[in-house]
C-alpha cells in the first residue's frame, strides 16, 4: 500500500489516457487499485498548452489567458507558436503557491510546455539553438542551467526528432522519464511534474482505437515500470502519485480549411515571392489560427458588424460544429483579450488545417518541412514523411485522430487517478481544473499534520 504519510507529489500529465486504456497499461492499473480513479473531462480548449495551464492553476482560459497553443500579437501582427515563456500565464501554477508559506515545497517541472523562466526550483524543457545558417543545435532549457550538460553526459543529447516529426519514437519520452528520476535523485523535490508526451503520436497517425496506438501503451507501461521504481528508489518512499489525461482523440475522416474560406472571400493578404507564397497576418483582414478542433479567427477591423459578416462564412460549412462570437465565447470560459474575434469549433470527426494556398505548386517552402514555428497553426501531418517528395506531405486526409473540441462524449473524456484511497476525496467525475485543488489537498494535509 501506498505511505498514507508521504511526503513526495508527483503529477503525471498523459495526453490521451482513457479509463479503458488501463487494460493495456498494468503497471498503471495496479496503482489505480490501491487508489481512487475518475472520469475526468478536460475544459475547452482540449489542447495541449491549455490543458497543462489549466490542470497547474486551477483556472480557466479566461483566466489563465492560455486560448490555443499558440498566440496572436495583434500589434505587431506576429504569431508565436509552442515556444512562448511561462510569463504568458497570467495566474500562479502550483510550484509558485508550494514555494510559499505555510508549505515551503520545492518542486520539477518537467516538459510542460510554456516552462521557460519558469517559478518551478527545477526544470527542464526541450529548447533547441536556432543557429543563423539555419540549422539547430541540440539543447534543452534547465533550471539550474548547468543541469541539461549534465544529464547530456549521463543521457545523451535529447532526441529533438523523435520528440515531433515523422521521426517521432519512445526515445523521446524515455528520455524524460530517465532525467526524471535523475533530478529526483539528484534533489528529491516534494513536487514533482512530469509531462510525458508518448501516447500523443499515433493517434493522430492510425486512429485512437488503432494496433499502432495499443502498442504505444504497451511502450508506456514499460516507461512507467521504470519511473516508478526508480522514483521509489530515489525517495526511498512511496510518493503519491496522481495521474491526469490531458485530452483524449476521437477519430476523424474530415478536415476543414478556414484559411481558404477566408481567402475566398478577399480577406486574407498573400504575399508571392519566387512562386511561393506566404501568409501575412497582419494585414489581412481576418486571418484563422487552426489549433486541432478549434481555430481563433483574428479580424483587423473587428466591429461587431465585420465580425458576423466573417462569422457567417463558416455557419453551416460541413464539420464546423459551433461558431462563436462575443459573449458566446464565454460558454466555455475562453472569453480573453488574446482570444479569436470568431473561434470554431470542429465536429468531433473533424479538425481544421491551417493551409492557405489553393495550388500545392504555391505552397510556402515550410509547408513540406517540420516547422512548428513558422506555420499560422498546428499541423499534424508532420508526423509523416513522403519519400518521393522529400518532405512533409501537403495531404491533410492522412491524420486519423484528432483533439481540441469540447469533451461532452464519454469517448472525449479522459481518467483521473490515484495510489492513494483518500486523495480524490470520493470523487467519481472531476474537471481539470480540479487537478490544482487535489495537489493542494495532499500538501494541506502535511501542513495540518
Amino acid at each position: 500500500m501506498p505511505n498514507s504519510t508521504s511526503k513526495h507529489v508527483v503529477l503525471l500529465s498523459l495526453p490521451v489516457l482513457r479509463e479503458r486504456d488501463l487494460e493495456h497499461l498494468p503497471t498503471l492499473r495496479a496503482l489505480s487499485e490501491q487508489g481512487e480513479t475518475a472520469r475526468l473531462t478536460p475544459s475547452f480548449p482540449c489542447v495541449t498548452c491549455s490543458v497543462q495551464a489549466t490542470m497547474t492553476t486551477g483556472l480557466p482560459p479566461r483566466e489563465h489567458g492560455i486560448v490555443a497553443n499558440g498566440l496572436y500579437d495583434r500589434e505587431s501582427g506576429r504569431y508565436t507558436m509552442w515556444t512562448l515563456p511561462n510569463t504568458v500565464i497570467e495566474r500562479p501554477q502550483l510550484w509558485e503557491t508550494l514555494s510559499q508559506n505555510p508549505y515551503s515545497v520545492k518542486s520539477a517541472a518537467w516538459f510542460p510546455l510554456q516552462c521557460k523562466q519558469t517559478k518551478a526550483e527545477y526544470a527542464c524543457t526541450p529548447a533547441p539553438i536556432h543557429n543563423p545558417d539555419g540549422s539547430e543545435s541540440l539543447w534543452c532549457y534547465t533550471h539550474p542551467t548547468e543541469l541539461y550538460g549534465e544529464l547530456r553526459d549521463r543521457l545523451g543529447h535529447f532526441p529533438l526528432k523523435n520528440y515531433w516529426g515523422p521521426m517521432t519514437s519512445s526515445a523521446a519520452s524515455d528520455w524524460i522519464v530517465d532525467s526524471a528520476v535523475i533530478a529526483m535523485e539528484k534533489w528529491r523535490p516534494e513536487f514533482f511534474y512530469a509531462y510525458i508526451p508518448h501516447l500523443d503520436y499515433e493517434p493522430q497517425r492510425f486512429g485512437p482505437n488503432s494496433e499502432q496506438a495499443v502498442r504505444a501503451l504497451g511502450e508506456l507501461d514499460a516507461m512507467l515500470t521504470r519511473l516508478i521504481e526508480g522514483t521509489r528508489s530515489a525517495l526511498g518512499e512511496d510518493p503519491t502519485w496522481i495521474v491526469a489525461g490531458e485530452y483524449a482523440m476521437t477519430d476523424v475522416s474530415a478536415v476543414v480549411y478556414p484559411n481558404r474560406i477566408l481567402r475566398d472571400a478577399n480577406l486574407l493578404s498573400i504575399e508571392e515571392n519566387d512562386g511561393l507564397e506566404n501568409l501575412n497576418p497582419g494585414e489581412s483582414k481576418a486571418w484563422a489560427m487552426a489549433d486541432h478542433q478549434l481555430a481563433h479567427v483574428f479580424i483587423r477591423e473587428n466591429d461587431p458588424a465585420s465580425v458576423e459578416r466573417v462569422a457567417a462564412l463558416f455557419r453551416g460549412v460541413p464539420g464546423v460544429d459551433e461558431v462563436l462570437t462575443g459573449e458566446e465565447r464565454a460558454r466555455y470560459a475562453i472569453d480573453h483579450p488574446r482570444c479569436g474575434d470568431v473561434v470554431l469549433i470542429s465536429d468531433p470527426d473533424a479538425w481544421f488545417a491551417y493551409y492557405f494556398w489553393n495550388d500545392d505548386a504555391k505552397a510556402p517552402a515550410y509547408a513540406r518541412t517540420v516547422d512548428i514555428h513558422r506555420k499560422p497553426g498546428y499541423d499534424p501531418v508532420e508526423l509523416f514523411w513522403d519519400r518521393e517528395a522529400g518532405g512533409v506531405p501537403l495531404n491533410a486526409d492522412l491524420i486519423r485522430g484528432s483533439h481540441g473540441a469540447p469533451a461532452r462524449d464519454a469517448s472525449q473524456k479522459t481518467l483521473l487517478m490515484t495510489n492513494r484511497p483518500d486523495v480524490l476525496d470520493g470523487r467519481t467525475e472531476a474537471s481539470d481544473t480540479d487537478v490544482h485543488e487535489i495537489v493542494m489537498g495532499c500538501f494541506q494535509n502535511l501542513v495540518r499534520r
